[in-house]
């Protein structure tokens, strides 16, 4: 009775090992990915969760569409309360919402109930902050009893993807396990081969972990402000010389604070600012976007925006919803240079983790991709640049934690 759930910042999936099936569980439409987000449907007086979620909010009903709430683990705002649907909610209690209904749905899948798990989480759920990070734990925990778990263990997610890889081996390799999530990039060092599988213990077989809150999302918000916020007025000027104010566009391009956007006060100081713009129609995309709480959907237009240009030099978008016949055309290099910076900070936590196992960068055999946003040209040639001798493994991008993390609950409960 014992299952792995991978809580995703962007998708979630639930895996329970069963001789001659499938490891990972529809949860959604026949998928084995449930999108985690939610959306308050006002009109209907409604919760609905997944792709669902996205698509009510797309279709225009009123209500409340949350996201990436993962990345609000170990914050402060765990604590505080939102508005939703006229009532104040805790941002733990909409949380729990969501894993409730992950673990409603795997069960149904499975024709059975879990009362025991192995979670998911990053290395580091917020980084240089232990005490945070293990709050971070904490909660997640005390959410996963509140679901129906009476056992629960934690597994790093790198490392449970490398457990998924291991079922493919026929040779010991050396592999580095490249997780790169929606809201943290995740990196494990471990000797793998089918007679090490077979061991309960796997200490020993772990050489160094690390990792770096930065994923996809981040991705996203950095694509977003280098594209898609100056249509809007960013970085544009006022009268006196200063540039607008940048946090209206930071909270727009960052999926779990879009709603903050939406405020009376918001929309006061905005129009006390446009009185000094100098780009006026810039901000008129601006009060309509908001007028129309249309900031989610901007969002996906970005992230949809970030998946193309990993497959092409340009990507057009039709933003009609801010301007009437807009057409933009986003370059990669322009997707390139904002993430740039990011990019180096997750090749330093590669060297960090080479580092920790006394490992140079030619004795790495493997590099095995895993995580939605691992698709990243850059990110790729980057890292593959760092260890020259390593052979690149595409792994499933979305279903390779879960899938391990089933394989560590099995051994560990069974």
């Amino acid at each position: 009775m014992a299952c792995g759930v991978d809580f995703g910042t962007s998708n979630s999936t639930v895996g329970w090992v069963r001789p001659g099936s499938d490891t990972l569980l529809a949860l959604e439409e026949g998928k084995t990915t449930l999108p985690s987000m939610l959306f308050f449907n006002s009109e209907e007086e409604s919760v609905s969760f997944g792709r669902a979620a996205l698509g009510e909010y797309m279709d225009g009903y009123e209500g409340r569409l949350m996201r990436s709430l993962k990345s609000i683990l170990g914050t402060g705002l765990m604590s505080a309360q939102t508005e939703v649907g006229g009532q104040a909610l805790s941002f733990q209690t909409i949380l729990s919402t969501f894993i409730n209904e992950l673990k409603a749905r795997a069960e149904k899948s499975a024709g059975r109930g879990f009362d025991a798990a192995v979670l998911g989480r990053p290395v580091y759920f917020v980084d240089d902050d232990k005490a945070a990070d293990q709050l971070a734990q904490d909660t997640l925990a005390t959410i996963a009893r509140g679901a129906g778990f009476k056992h629960i263990e934690f597994q790093f997610e790198p490392i449970a993807a490398a457990f998924d890889y291991e079922q493919t081996l026929t040779h010991e390799t050396l592999t580095l396990i490249v997780d790169i999530g929606g809201g943290t990039s995740d990196f494990s060092l471990l000797r793998l081969s089918p007679e090490r599988a077979q061991a309960a213990e796997r200490h020993g077989d772990i050489l160094a972990w690390g990792g770096v809150h930065i994923g996809g999302t981040d991705f996203d918000r950095a694509l977003s402000l280098a594209a898609l916020m100056p249509l809007l007025g960013y970085k544009t000027l006022l009268k006196s010389g200063a540039e607008m104010p940048s946090s209206y566009y930071f909270n727009l391009a960052t999926w779990h604070t879009i709603n903050f956007v939406y405020t009376r006060r918001v929309m006061s100081d905005l129009q006390d600012l446009f009185r000094d713009a100098t780009e006026r129609d810039k901000l008129d995309r601006l009060f309509k976007l908001i007028a129309n709480r249309s900031g989610h959907w901007l969002a996906t237009q970005a992230e949809a925006a970030k998946i193309a240009l990993s497959d092409t030099a340009e990507h057009r978008l039709a933003l009609d919803r801010i301007d009437a016949g807009l057409v933009h055309t986003i370059q990669r290099n322009v997707f390139e240079a904002a993430i740039d910076g990011l990019i180096s900070r997750i090749e330093a936590a590669v060297a960090d983790v080479l580092l920790q196992a006394g490992i140079t960068a030619d004795q790495v055999d493997t590099v095995y991709f895993t995580g939605g946003a691992s698709g990243v040209p850059l990110l790729r040639s980057r890292i593959g640049a760092c260890l020259p001798n390593a052979r690149h493994v595409e792994g499933d991008r979305f279903g390779s934690i879960g899938t391990g993390l089933a394989i560590d609950a099995a051994r560990r409960f069974n």
